[in-house]
């Protein structure tokens, strides 16, 4: 099941975005964390590789070896797939030789996309070059991917969850959207990401941070803060 892109932006962010006919892909499949990296488990799902590999990743280790350290001793590797970005952009990939066709990856600057159970191996490549092409904000280049990558088939089996994680300075992440039953998983994963651009966004940027440990408290201030924001173009 699945197709995902994980992504480091110019900025320094992280991101993974996620589409699949599975329930709630966002509980178990997407991992990121700010200035270490961020990697996608898929397939059959090792919800493991999620936090023993950001420790790895935290520890300096490559993505690559990464992707070799959790897979090698997995007696299931075979039915995984992962793949991977570090802080310094490398990437490491795995798809086991049992996933199910189309099944299999790409990879760019500063990105990869992987998919499996895929209508036809155009889905990773529009994904692709949708993310290279897209001039947009972070965020919404890994939702345009996805829309690419549907648009070329998606998910042989069709649709039902998506979701989006967004990591840059901060110990929490930026965003942190799931769609977990939906009929068009995608449209309502662009949907949550306009809504949070109204209060929520401009919130968190008032919150606590490594620069300003107890945030702002004021709530006029906060409020300011909410009606001046403008969402980015």
């Amino acid at each position: 099941m699945t197709w995902s892109i994980v992504a480091r932006d110019a900025s320094g962010a992280f991101g993974v975005a996620i589409a699949t006919r599975f329930f709630a892909v966002g509980a178990l499949c997407p991992h990121a964390e700010s200035g270490v990296g961020a990697l996608s488990t898929q397939a059959l799902v090792n919800p493991y590789y999620g936090k023993h590999g950001l420790d790895l990743l935290r520890a300096g280790v490559p993505a690559p070896q990464v992707v070799s350290n959790l897979t090698a001793p997995d007696e299931g590797r075979d039915h995984r797939q992962l793949h991977i970005i570090d802080a310094e952009g490398r990437i490491g990939q795995h798809t086991g030789a049992s996933c199910i066709e189309w099944c299999g990856a790409v990879a760019g600057d500063g990105f990869s996309v992987a998919g499996n159970m895929l209508a036809n191996g155009r889905v990773v490549e529009e994904t692709a070059r949708a993310f290279r092409e897209s001039q947009k904000p972070f965020a919404e280049r890994l939702i345009a991917a996805l829309e690419a990558g549907e648009a070329a088939g998606g998910d042989k089996r069709g649709k039902q969850s998506a979701a989006l994680l967004v990591c840059s300075t901060e110990a929490y992440p930026d965003l942190d959207l799931r769609v977990d039953d939906h009929a068009e998983p995608l449209a309502e994963l662009r949907r949550l990401y306009e809504k949070a651009h109204e209060r929520f966004i401009p919130y968190l940027k008032c919150g606590p941070s490594r620069t300003r440990p107890w945030g702002i408290t004021d709530r006029t201030v906060i409020e300011q803060e909410i009606a001046r924001y403008k969402k980015p173009a």
